[in-house]
């Protein structure tokens, strides 16, 4: 399965066996009446809050620690009760509860009194004492209270959110008074203060990590989204708001992470919006939403990347069309990623920083879509990469497994689902060296199948983004995450629309964390230019001028006669595709790249075959190379050929520091070649006397000799010498290579 759960809470495993230990039995056995033991809420501190029936139809509730693994009875009813909403705050010592005052056994005569049916109220329980009623009304109420920051000392005064079913939230300010022995209670004031948050809304959610506040209030034909930012030591401030092309049904309010109530969230959520908002570390702000569908064999869904100013709404294709199997979409948040996953239909990877190409998502079906440990999509994700089964009350950490995601890489033949896990395993597990590895061992071996990518190009360009966007602020607005400039490919049984979105509101100052990069964000959408690619007309020349300026170091090079082994031939041919990808990016490469490729071109292509290579450029004769196969190979037949081919073909200041090199008539006839040819270029115009001297060097009466002998002594007397820093080149060097090339030509015997 792609997608690892972890069960960090499950009721069974880690409440029932205390609760039997302590003597409420009654819990264990939950086929009856399946709400007899169910969590909660969850709190910012890894507190789980949960409810069970004791032996005497007691209502109790009790606290479970992530971080100690500890149980802990808070409080209990002496009726049944059906707890709907509770939370308690930071320091365990008050406890916020809201419940439904009538069980089913009663009767209808009970029913018509005049008392409320839903009540809310705040309890002393560090020690047990006071009861405070804070709501006693006929609609339903969910209650949270808010968080300080980790690191902060006991306070003396709590803060509480109050949701109403009638569509409005409040903040209750309680201030305590601590006693001995560590006693807290209420401070006797009055009625306690409250202030409005938040007032005609249809749908509200709770990011208790970041203690946010996101709710929409319907506006004509569009919605309005809003957040409000509480703050450990201060208030609160309305500090996003957005317009969203979403159509909201305003007659039952959809709450979300604001705790789980059994019995009234069955109902509600076939009734109203399935909309989550998730954010990233790195700025993402996402509204995802499952829309209704007239088709019975398709599903919509949509996901508005405010970040980017954009949406994406996407019709699927169902495989299986049994609509008593079909529930509504789940939502997860995993950071990097949102996931959107219907059981037994799909899972669907979105990525949040890159979502613009289609390919950079990954869409699974079947067996490969599979998460055996949710059957049902009752879950919410109260914290980053975690996730909570609302109805077998378990709560998992998730991960993108990256064995799964190899496999899925090496078997997929799809280029969409190949490009798309590429990216996850090099950006979402960062730069881990084995998984690197991997990646490259399988793009060795699978070169030739990806036909609408280069997977060199995006290995090389997705691993320079994951390592040098985290060292440096805002580098990931200019780096490019990939050497794609569009996607026209397409994702079998998936159609995608993207629409532009007006880019949300920020009213904050000097905020820093999220807000800060969120902002960064929408700057950049402003502002800059799209998101960039690697345009090749624009930087192909620059590299070309840095490359002709310096020559790469020396690497590794090993020449000895024989021809190239298996593996020399299959190096051979990735280096040849890794300088080809870099050169479509007008990337560099390491040093001793173009010395080690030569050598290998040396050992593994036939004579014309190299020589073409270096002709159309993709061999590059360097320094190090050359030298090597001019001095280590012998000068048989063969090696001649391919010395002097390699010579000739050396740019003219290569050729003068590796010539010498080479002890060979040959190459010290194009030594003198080259040098009589920069004479008569040089000699423009220059008059020569062209007498014949008196003397030879070499006494052979054989007249075309005896001209350039003549012209090229007359050039040194007046000081042409192009050569003059080189090793003795001079016309009496050129004289005798002249002669013995003559002589040979013409089949006598030089002496």
């Amino acid at each position: 399965m792609l997608l690892r759960l972890v069960p960090e809470f499950e009721l069974r495993r880690d409440v029932v066996p205390w609760l039997a230990a302590q003597g409420w039995a009654a819990a264990l056995d939950t086929s009856e009446n399946s709400s007899a033991l169910y969590v909660v809420n969850v709190e910012r501190n890894g507190k789980i809050i949960y409810t069970w029936k004791g032996s005497q139809r007691n209502t109790h509730i009790g606290l479970y620690d992530l971080q100690t693994k500890q149980n802990e009875h808070l409080y209990t009813f002496e009726k049944d009760l059906h707890i709907i909403s509770c939370s308690v705050n930071n320091e365990r010592t008050l406890l916020a509860v809201s419940f439904h005052q009538y069980t089913e056994d009663e009767t209808a005569s009970q029913l018509l009194q005049s008392v409320s049916k839903y009540l809310t109220l705040l309890i002393e329980i560090h020690p047990i004492n006071n009861v405070r009623v804070l709501k006693a009304v006929d609609s339903c109420v969910r209650v949270q209270f808010l968080y300080p920051v980790e690191d902060r000392n006991a306070s003396t005064e709590s803060r509480l959110l109050l949701v109403s079913e009638d569509k409005y939230i409040e903040q209750f300010d309680i201030r305590v008074v601590a006693e001995e022995e560590h006693k807290v209670v209420i401070q006797k004031s009055g009625q306690l203060p409250r202030a409005k948050v938040a007032d005609d809304l249809v749908w509200a959610q709770w990011d208790m990590m970041e203690q946010r506040l996101f709710y929409i209030v319907p506006k004509e034909s569009k919605s309005t989204l809003r957040c409000v930012q509480f703050y450990p030591d201060e208030n609160f401030n309305s500090i996003l708001e957005s317009h969203l092309d979403i159509s909201v049904n305003d007659t039952q309010l959809k709450l979300v992470n604001f705790g789980y109530d059994y019995c009234q969230d069955q109902d509600v959520a076939s009734k109203s919006l399935n909309l989550q908002v998730f954010t990233s570390k790195a700025g993402g702000l996402c509204v995802c939403c499952s829309l209704a569908c007239d088709t019975p064999d398709e599903i919509m869904y949509s996901i508005y990347f405010l970040h980017k100013g954009y949406s994406k709404t996407f019709t699927v294709s169902l495989e299986r069309t049994e609509s008593h199997q079909l529930k509504e979409v789940a939502f997860m948040n995993l950071d990097y990623y949102v996931a959107a996953y219907l059981p037994g239909q799909f899972l669907h990877l979105l990525n949040i920083q890159h979502p613009d190409l289609l390919c950079h998502s990954l869409f699974l079906t079947g067996e490969d879509a599979r998460i055996d440990t949710l059957q049902n999509c009752s879950i919410q994700s109260p914290l980053v990469s975690t996730v909570l089964d609302c109805e077998a009350g378990s709560l998992y950490t998730v991960s993108i497994s990256d064995s799964t995601l190899l496999q899925l890489l090496q078997k997929s033949k799809r280029d969409s689902e190949r490009l798309a896990a590429l990216h996850c395993a090099l950006l979402y597990f960062q730069h881990t060296e084995d998984l690197e590895m991997q990646i490259i061992r399988w793009i060795s071996e699978n070169l030739s199948t990806c036909h609408s990518f280069d997977p060199i190009q995006e290995f090389i360009v997705a691993s320079l983004y994951c390592r040098m966007c985290p060292e440096t602020q805002n580098l990931d607005k200019l780096l490019p995450y990939t050497s794609l400039l569009d996607w026209i490919g397409v994702v079998p049984g998936v159609i995608c629309a993207t629409d532009i979105i007006p880019l949300p509101v920020l009213e904050f100052q000097n905020s820093k964390g999220f807000w800060e990069k969120l902002n960064s964000n929408l700057e950049s959408v402003k502002y800059a230019e799209p998101q960039l690619h690697y345009h090749n007309n624009v930087l192909r020349r620059e590299w070309r001028n840095l490359s002709e300026e310096g020559a790469f170091s020396s690497g590794h090079l090993g020449l000895c006669d024989e021809r190239g082994s298996a593996g020399e031939f299959a190096v051979f041919h990735i280096m040849s595709r890794i300088l080809e990808a870099a050169n479509g990016m007008c990337m560099p490469l390491p040093p001793g790249f173009h010395t080690l490729h030569l050598g290998l071109g040396v050992r593994c292509l036939p004579l014309h075959t190299l020589l073409h290579y270096i002709d159309i450029g993709v061999l590059q004769l360097t320094e190090t190379c050359v030298r090597k196969l001019l001095k280590d190979l012998d000068d048989n037949e063969q090696n001649e050929k391919l010395k002097l081919s390699i010579v000739m073909r050396l740019p003219e200041a290569l050729g003068q520091k590796v010539r010498q090199f080479w002890n060979h008539p040959i190459n010290a006839n194009l030594i003198a070649q080259k040098y009589v040819k920069l004479l008569l270029e040089n000699l423009g115009s220059r008059q020569c006397s062209r007498s014949i001297p008196e003397r030879f060097s070499v006494p052979v009466e054989f007249l075309p000799l005896n001209y350039l002998t003549s012209m090229l002594t007359e050039i040194e007397n007046q000081g042409v010498h192009p050569y003059e820093k080189q090793d003795h080149v001079n016309a009496r060097f050129v004289e005798e290579v002249a002669l013995k090339h003559t002589m040979t030509l013409l089949g006598l015997k030089y002496l």
